[in-house]
């Protein structure tokens, strides 16, 4: 009898992921994702489940990732202007980066909208700490005067939220680099105390 191929879950998670964060749920077949994660179709069955399981687990390990460095970048530099600046712009790709377009976890909203339960339990998992970070953040660029007093701290964390949802979708549809930083200065200038 055969040993089954052994190899790195992981790895082949990543590989996973990447295929569902470049061609959503719909459009990626398992014969596609088994050629992707190099495995074979009972190793796939056996390590993940089927299709539905390996995306949600691959959804979930791309949002840890994408909301930690959301947060570092936020957190990073000292001033909070400078934090939520570095946090938008930190979502633009780089030049021949290598990833696919868009944030696959907004596009999972729009491929699923908020109907399907396990897909918001795992964006319930991850959103609510990058938006204390940046609620905290904005507090602290208020108290600073960097940021306009006048502003409800949540009402201003709810529009970044939303314009860095609206960046993900520009890049998606193509929208360039250039156009993407208009956009995050946009957002700042807005922020930014009078």
């Amino acid at each position: 009898m055969a040993r089954p191929r052994e190899f790195n879950r992981e790895e082949a998670l990543d590989r996973a992921m990447r295929v569902f964060w470049e061609k959503g749920y719909a459009a990626t077949s398992t014969d596609e994702l088994l050629s992707a994660m190099n495995i074979g179709r009972q190793s796939l069955y056996n390590a993940f489940g089927d299709k539905r399981r390996i995306y949600l687990e691959a959804l979930e390990r791309y949002q840890s990732m994408t909301v930690s460095r959301h947060i570092d970048n936020l957190n990073g530099p000292a001033s909070p202007l400078a934090g939520l600046k570095a946090l938008l712009l930190g979502m633009i790709p780089e030049k021949n980066g290598g990833d696919p377009q868009g944030c696959m976890g907004v596009h999972a909203i729009c491929e699923f909208g908020d109907e399907d339960r396990e897909l918001a339990a795992v964006h319930g998992r991850t959103a609510p700490a990058l938006g204390r970070h940046l609620l905290a953040r904005i507090q602290e660029g208020q108290d600073a005067g960097e940021l306009d007093m006048q502003m409800d701290a949540r009402e201003a964390m709810s529009f970044v939220q939303i314009a860095m949802q609206g960046m993900q979708v520009a890049n998606r549809a193509g929208v360039k680099s250039k156009e993407l930083r208009s956009m995050a200065n946009f957002v700042i200038d807005r922020l930014r105390a009078r």
